[in-house]
């Protein structure tokens, strides 16, 4: 859930970032010209707080602090089965996986991502999750949170300019949490 900032709160350096990410896009898109990129990128990075950052991004898409659109999230949830998405398939930029008894198998690798940076929250008390990455993306496990289980992530934990970044919380008391990238396909098996 994307959370209201207030604007006498001071701001992150991811905050930044992501502020900084969004001008970028921005200016990819054509919607900022190359004076005023410059200008609110200088602004962004010298920001304290909540209140400096939010003009600079008020009035374009995806801006913090405005309501999620119904496809910028989706809820998976099961009480015992297995949830699973494969192939080609489109990422909300906020994913909540829910099952009581049941696991997890998300793939991202062939699916459409639209946003430089996406949630996945476990809610996985007895189930187990694999999350499949594509080549090149980075993922961070810092929120995930477990009993008994333990989490595995085999891909870079900061993110890089121009790829896929994911962050991953939640809980799995029981189960574990594997996060890795996808093999490359080497055509048909015989």
């Amino acid at each position: 859930m994307r959370t209201q900032m207030e604007p006498r709160i001071r701001v992150s350096d991811g905050e930044r970032d992501r502020v900084v990410q969004q001008l970028q896009q921005a200016f990819a898109d054509g919607r900022l010209g190359p004076g005023e990129m410059e200008e609110r990128l200088e602004r962004a990075l010298t920001a304290k707080s909540h209140g400096e950052l939010l003009p600079l991004v008020a009035d374009l898409p995806d801006a913090p602090g405005r309501p999620d659109t119904p496809d910028d999230v989706l809820r998976l949830t099961t009480t015992g089965g297995r949830i699973k998405r494969s192939g080609d398939w489109q990422v909300p930029r906020l994913l909540y996986v829910e099952s009581e008894y049941g696991g997890a198998r998300l793939d991202l690798s062939e699916a459409v991502v639209r946003h430089p940076e996406i949630d996945i929250e476990l809610r996985l008390p007895y189930g187990s999750a694999t999350i499949i990455l594509p080549p090149g993306a980075t993922a961070n496990v810092d929120g995930v949170r477990t009993g008994w289980g333990s989490v595995n992530c085999s891909v870079p934990g900061r993110a890089r300019p121009g790829g896929l970044h994911v962050r991953i919380t939640g809980e799995l008391e029981y189960g574990r949490l594997r996060v890795r990238a996808s093999r490359e396909w080497s055509g048909p098996r015989h």
